[in-house]
């Protein structure tokens, strides 16, 4: 008896569930053709909908927006959970954007290990950003990791000079770090053949327009000088779910 009622519960319950979704993806799908046809320029990649007050998600651009069922008016800027405070914008932002780390070219990055280095990240980072500066510091003084770093160069003039003369220094770690955590230029002459403008390309492609950005195994990133126990209780986090 007990298995039959629970059989007819999944049915009546599949039953009312099914309509909902089908309503839900053909509003998305009518959202998406929507906004296409009044904003051409914008390349919508995925509409979903939300749980709160009938509002649609639009995933563009890398950007997370809000609208109606019809497409009526956008709504710019973030969600927040009033009881936790958390972003939710920011956190659905993250599962959207995310890729997946064994397709990064490894080889285009310095490998800075340390101890046994089976905690792994990867981090985009501008010579002559302030922010990138503070990071290094701050996993400084982390243990049992490996940090990829790809140098981004985006933010003035001369910083792909300088990220070109870093790669071609007889220790480019090294002469990173020099510079980043002591303020010491690199002096070697940046003509060798060198992976930048593919890192400025790749960099493009994944439509990181701010650095410092640290990508995590589980292929999320999170945007700007986040500190050591942040980093810590990601990837405690990633282990746990693993």
């Amino acid at each position: 008896m007990r298995f039959q009622f629970a059989a007819t519960f999944i049915v009546t319950l599949f039953a009312v569930l099914m309509p909902l979704i089908a309503t839900a993806t053909a509003n998305a799908d009518a959202i998406k053709a929507e906004l296409e046809k009044r904003y051409p320029e914008v390349k919508v990649e995925r509409v979903t909908a939300t749980t709160f007050n009938n509002l649609f998600e639009v995933f563009a651009g890398g950007e997370i927006f809000y609208t109606d069922e019809k497409a009526t008016f956008i709504i710019l800027g973030k969600v927040v959970d009033p009881k936790t405070r958390a972003d939710l914008t920011e956190a659905r932002l993250a599962k959207l954007s995310a890729i997946k780390f064994s397709d990064l070219p490894l080889e285009y990055a310095m490998k800075l290990t340390r101890g046994n280095g089976s905690r792994k990240i990867a981090v985009f980072e501008d010579p002559n950003c302030g922010y990138c500066k503070r990071f290094e510091q701050g996993i400084a003084s982390m243990d049992n990791f490996t940090a990829y770093i790809f140098m981004y160069p985006i933010l003035a003039a001369d910083s792909a000079e300088k990220s070109k003369a870093i790669w071609c220094s007889p220790d480019k770690l090294k002469a990173w770090q020099d510079l980043m955590l002591r303020d010491k230029l690199p002096t070697a002459a940046g003509t060798c053949a060198n992976p930048i403008d593919k890192i400025v390309a790749l960099g493009q492609k994944m439509r990181i327009n701010g650095i410092p950005v640290t990508f995590f195994e589980d292929g999320e990133r999170i945007p700007g000088a986040i500190t050591k126990e942040m980093i810590e209780n990601k990837i405690a986090a990633i282990a746990a779910k693993k």
